[in-house]
């Protein structure tokens, strides 16, 4: 009985020592967490075409809430040095399709959502704002100006604002004005875009863990040009030259960041045009590089081509027809989903099942990628892989070209699943296979072809719904042409019906005198409220 006596003892002590340890260690690791900033992030991206008649809806953000926000970013993996820097207190970020405007209602849900639920931890001592910067809304001009606005109703101006950017998005002077720290990427296609969050994020924590808090001059050029990414690929120059400008001039003492905006040219709001700005302690050295910045893009304005060969669909088709190599790509331009189109214009498709090339025994073959057909789609699940269909796809959104295209032909492949489409079906009719989808999608990487049973590099001709092609297709590519087809993001931004953005702008008003390229210093956040 004693023995028990005594081992109960020295279990209550052991037990008494460890609770003791518990405690010291949760004061330690509460004092440790006192000390990190506290940072929030939130963020809505997309890239809208008011020149499309497609409204985008809430699910097309797929919105991302707590940690799932964290795990979005490779950057932000649970060992990495930049989450061990912050607490965070991420809310709400969503990443749409580019596509139509937004509806209000969608854009009002997910800004209410992020406001609630920044309310709930104040105070931050920053804020990451991940956003891609031409959004248009249903009945608003400048989405991300007025997000941005009502973020700082919520938190403050003590708080410092991250704000990371595509190069194609916008940037108003209010935008600028509620932002203390701001940077887009400097690659187009995207190749850097997580380097370009992730220095947006760094530069943050930067600022708040040395204690220097908001960079004292912000300096914003408007840059009176507005022209298309197919256009300002960094691949080739002249952007190639002007953006490998911008890195040297973050370099400069003084200097925090610097960038170069192309802006977005399918949509009509006064805010779309290009901009430079930088941001640092040294108000000569911030003047003097955005002044450089702009300047250089206003020397070269004259000098931006097309990244690839361009041409009229019938000249591409044959060309493709004509040539040995294979896969011959053929972007079709104008209803380009990657870019804001509603991605279901048939005038393309139409043309290419008009042609009998591809209706012959042996004939060339054509991968078409893609258009969106809910009641096809549901027609080739009934049917099942291997069965005949004849129904209908694409112009429920965009029929201003072609009426829905006829698809006649043999079901070889049906997936479920996509994040994007949600399901797909791949019909032959003739030589060419025909991907129908539930919802639209553009067709990045060699993965989405063969996952249906295609084989891209063996097509002949594979014509894709995109502008620029991303790296894989680049990559693969034998040969390649853009052709200019119709649509929401036409690139003959001269046949669209422009009334609102600022005029003169290049190269819309070919003849235009020298604009003001002199920096506009930007006040601090907070010291202009009620812009």
């Amino acid at each position: 009985m004693k023995n028990i006596t005594k081992l109960i003892l020295i279990l209550q002590v052991i037990l008494l020592i460890s609770c003791g340890q518990k405690k010291e260690n949760a004061a330690t690791t509460k004092g440790e967490d006192e000390k990190l900033p506290r940072v929030a992030i939130a963020g809505i991206a997309i890239e809208s075409s008011t020149f499309s008649p497609a409204l985008t809806h809430e699910e097309a953000f797929h919105a991302k809430t707590g940690e799932a926000i964290l795990d979005y970013y490779p950057f932000m993996a649970i060992d990495s040095a930049d989450r061990n820097r912050a607490i965070w207190f991420p809310t709400i970020t969503g990443h749409a399709l580019p596509g139509g405007t937004v509806t209000r209602e969608a854009y009002e849900s997910l800004v209410g959502q992020t406001l609630d639920m920044l309310a709930q931890n104040l105070p931050y001592d920053g804020l990451f704002f991940d956003i891609h910067g031409a959004m248009s809304v249903v009945g608003l001009d400048d989405a991300e100006g007025d997000f941005i606005s009502r973020i700082r109703e919520v938190i403050g101006y003590e708080a410092l604002i991250s704000t990371s950017m595509d190069l194609h998005g916008n940037v108003s002077r209010r935008l600028a004005e509620k932002s203390d720290l701001i940077t887009c990427y400097r690659m187009a296609p995207h190749e850097d875009a997580m380097e370009s969050k992730k220095r947006a994020l760094e530069n943050l924590l930067d600022r708040l863990e040395s204690g220097k808090g908001k960079p004292e001059f912000k300096a914003w050029i408007p840059v009176p040009i507005l022209l298309p990414g197919e256009k300002t690929s960094t691949r080739i120059e002249p952007g190639k030259s002007l953006y490998a400008k911008v890195d040297p001039i973050t370099k400069r003492n003084g200097i925090v960041d610097a960038a170069i905006w192309i802006g977005y040219a399918w949509a009509d709001e006064p805010r779309n045009h290009a901009v430079v700005m930088v941001t640092g302690d040294i108000k000569e050295e911030v003047v003097q590089g955005a002044e450089e910045l702009a300047n250089s893009f206003w020397e070269v304005r004259n000098d931006f081509v097309f990244v690839a060969p361009t041409a009229t669909l019938e000249e591409s088709l044959d060309l493709a027809l004509a040539s040995e190599k294979h896969p011959f790509i053929i972007s079709d331009m104008g209803d380009n989903p990657t870019a804001g189109g509603a991605g279901d214009v048939t005038w393309t498709l139409q043309e290419i099942l008009k042609k009998p090339e591809f209706s012959k025994d042996n004939g060339k073959t054509l991968i078409y990628a893609s258009i969106p057909g809910p009641d096809f789609v549901k027609k080739a699940l009934d049917a099942g892989v291997g069965a005949e269909i004849d129904g209908f796809a694409g112009a429920a959104v965009d029929n201003r070209y072609a009426p829905p295209v006829r698809l006649k032909g043999i079901i070889t492949a049906i997936e479920k699943g996509d994040k994007n489409a949600e399901v797909e079906v791949v019909v032959r009719v003739g030589n060419v296979s025909v991907i129908v989808t539930k919802k639209r999608k553009p067709y990045h990487r060699e993965a989405d072809f063969t996952r249906l049973g295609l084989k891209p590099r063996e097509a002949d001709i594979l014509v894709v719904k995109i502008g620029y092609l991303v790296p894989e297709l680049y990559d693969m590519r034998a040969d390649w042409i853009m052709a200019l087809t119709p649509g929401g993001v036409d690139q003959d931004l001269e046949r669209l019906n422009y009334k609102r953005i600022s005029r003169p702008m290049f190269p819309l008003d070919k003849h235009m005198e020298l604009p003001d390229l002199k920096a506009r210093m930007i006040p601090l956040s907070g010291q202009v409220t009620g812009s």
